[in-house]
């Protein structure tokens, strides 16, 4: 839990009578914030002031202030929280100056419509309280860390949540859940990182309060703190973009890489790759809205855009994000691009042959892109028990793992929490995490328990359609005027052939060879008569996980069985023959 987070929250406490509960946050979100960058700037706020009065061009007052500062934004308002309570009739005349004189990157404000919470503030007699409550607070980098920070306004954000009775799946992840995804991310064999004059960027379409891009940029800089590191994200939640803008621009990034609006409808940084991209995009959850956008870009793209492979069910789009987070790799040609992404079940094996997922499946595995797969335990996340999956991404896959994916079974790796937050009962410890990135890493040479190292083939498969003759009243073949049986539509039947059936290692490319031999030891022997219709023959891919790492476990003998049910029994006899006495 985060302690300076339960601190913020109770100031709201004080809102108790003129606001729910369920509206708290849209006042201590945004003071938290103007606290946060407040105590950032105070440190150079007369510098600031005195190159306002030089420079009236905006331009070139913020070249000014960010030579002088080294921060790329500022304000040039005499207003402060250390002097704001001082005029108590004009305080909230005071505070909405303050707010207007941010450099026009501080745009976070108006996402909370904050100027209307101040009067609102004024109007119940609550405004000078809570403004000195937030000036008590040092919210200074040096005194809070980003990683403290973004827990606290992950818990503020929960809190807030639970108060609306809303789901807090869409604005976070947690932290244990990120830092694994990061160290996989990271973890690309003969990749040095820590060379001199090394820059990197690194992007995440569901930017959510930053909480991914924070983490990434710490691990990088653990690693190497003189790597030049550019995040950019996009949001479409307005809270959430205005925390993650902020937490930013308090960390001196250019704020306009974080843009306000929906990836899926509208690509901020199009015609852009990143070296590595993150991505947690909310689970299934309905694109029926945006369908008829989508659906026009990916007509009007043609083979090459975004969403060209396929697309996924109109009741689930977490598969058009990961086909977006692809297509922002920057091209192997420029030193190619990574990227992980976290995802429930289904996009491993949901729609048969031919449909939109499959197709998916079937460009990512086709053109080697897929790098392993990782299941979390269950329990992780604070609004869904599921299972879910990190899936590592690479167009310039190490040789070693070339035309290969290595599945890893890391559900046992898992800390019972002190106390369960949501739905969330367990986390992943430093050591947890250690265990699943070194399984990772060792790939051919990891526990088989564990992981599984298979070719791309191994999930392909065809679906074959296989007739029956239609029979007359005297059991015999109906034919069709060239005579040739027609078949009984009643008696049709499919059957999934995998790609390496009979120990084929040719792929796709071994249909007719393979699909005969499966259908003469398979079909045939008990369905004499029986033939393939070609023409209806489909591609399939799937992933199933869960029967790779599949164990039999014998059922108890049944003298063990009877022993205990005799053993019940009497005591249930014993309890009736207490209740008798």
């Amino acid at each position: 839990m985060s302690t300076l987070g339960s601190f913020i929250w109770s100031i709201a406490d004080q809102l108790r009578g003129p606001y729910r509960p369920n509206q708290y946050g849209t006042v201590i979100l945004p003071f938290t914030i103007l606290r946060r960058l407040d105590c950032t700037l105070e440190p150079d706020r007369a510098t600031v002031r005195a190159l306002a009065a030089k420079y009236d061009n905006p331009n070139r007052l913020k070249v000014e202030v960010t030579r002088a500062t080294g921060r790329p934004f500022y304000n040039t308002s005499n207003y402060s929280f250390i002097n704001l309570l001082a005029d108590a009739d004009g305080l909230a005349d005071n505070l909405a100056d303050y707010v207007d004189r941010f450099s026009a990157d501080v745009d976070v404000f108006e996402y909370f419509d904050f100027k209307k919470e101040i009067r609102a503030l004024e109007k119940a007699g609550l405004l000078r309280e809570v403004v000195k409550a937030f000036g008590a607070v040092d919210l200074h980098p040096d005194v809070v860390s980003n990683s403290d920070m973004g827990d606290a306004f992950e818990y503020i954000i929960r809190k807030f949540n639970e108060a609306a009775n809303e789901t807090s799946g869409d604005h976070y992840t947690p932290r244990d859940a990120i830092k694994l995804l990061v160290d996989l991310l990271f973890a690309e064999k003969d990749v040095d990182l820590t060379g001199a004059g090394i820059v990197r960027t690194l992007y995440d379409p569901t930017a959510g309060t930053g909480g991914m891009l924070s983490l990434a940029e710490e691990h990088l800089l653990a690693q190497n703190p003189d790597v030049r590191l550019s995040l950019f994200g996009q949001e479409y939640n307005p809270q959430s973009y205005a925390i993650c803008k902020s937490d930013l621009l308090a960390k001196g990034h250019d704020a306009t890489n974080i843009a306000f609006g929906n990836t899926l409808t509208d690509d901020a940084f199009k015609g852009r790759g990143f070296d590595y991209g993150l991505s947690n995009p909310p689970y299934g959850v309905d694109w029926k809205q945006y369908a008829k956008a989508i659906t026009k870009e990916r007509e009007e793209a043609g083979p090459y855009g975004r969403f060209a492979p396929g697309l996924p069910a109109t009741s689930d789009g977490q598969m058009l994000f990961l086909l977006h987070l692809v297509h922002k790799m920057r091209a192997p040609e420029d030193g190619g691009g990574r990227v992980g992404i976290v995802m429930n079940g289904s996009p491993l094996f949901n729609g048969g042959a031919g449909s939109g997922p499959s197709n998916i499946r079937q460009w990512l595995l086709e053109n080697d892109l897929v790098e392993a797969i990782v299941a979390l335990p269950t329990n992780m996340f604070f609004n869904t028990g599921i299972a879910t999956y990190i899936w590592i991404l690479d167009n310039t896959k190490h040789p070693d793992r070339k035309g290969l994916v290595q599945l890893v079974d890391g559900t046992s790796f898992w800390t019972k929490m002190r106390k369960n937050l949501g739905s969330k009962g367990r986390e992943i410890s430093d050591v947890d995490r250690a265990q699943v990135v070194r399984l990772y890493a060792d790939f051919t040479d990891a526990d088989p328990d564990h992981s599984k190292v298979l070719s791309n083939d191994e999930f392909g498969y065809w679906t074959v359609t296989v007739e029956r003759p239609l029979l007359d009243e005297a059991g015999n073949p109906v034919v069709d005027r060239k005579g040739k049986p027609k078949p009984d539509s009643k008696k049709r039947d499919t059957e999934n052939v995998p790609f390496t059936y009979g120990g084929s290692t040719v792929g796709a490319a071994g249909k007719v060879e393979v699909i005969k031999a499966y259908f003469d030891t398979e079909v045939e022997p008990h369905v004499p008569g029986a033939w393939i219709d070609w023409t209806k023959t489909k591609v399939g891919y799937e992933i199933p996980f869960t029967r790779h790492f599949y164990r039999y476990v014998p059922p108890r003998p049944l003298a063990e069985i009877d022993a205990d049910l005799e053993k019940q029994v009497a005591k249930i006899l014993d309890l009736l023959r207490e209740v008798e006495g």
